[in-house]
């Protein structure tokens, strides 16, 4: 699911905001890609994930939740969700967040 917000609305730099909204910075060591992570509970899945993109005047916040880590050695189907009650909901979160 993909929140977008205008940078003029944000209160701080993207980066600052997610960690004060209780995501991590990772890097995948594979592909190097960045991203952001908040965890449910103690273990490491499920967890929200979040990718950021930069698009000039707006950023937007690409969200999903990983129920569990990839089956399979190689692959990276990791039952991801971009739908659902629990992705809206934080979604909403980010927004009231945001004071939006």
């Amino acid at each position: 699911m993909k929140l977008t917000i205008d940078k003029n609305k944000l209160p701080e730099a993207p980066e600052m905001f997610l960690r004060r909204a209780g995501y991590t910075y990772i890097v995948d060591r594979r592909t190097g890609n960045e991203s952001f992570a908040r965890r449910l509970g103690r273990d490491f899945y499920p967890r929200f994930h979040l990718y950021l993109h930069d698009e000039g005047e707006r950023v937007v916040f690409n969200l999903h939740l990983d129920q569990r880590r990839p089956v399979y050695p190689g692959t990276r189907a990791h039952s991801g969700e971009y739908e659902g009650e629990v992705v809206e909901e934080e979604v909403k979160r980010l927004k009231d967040l945001l004071g939006h």
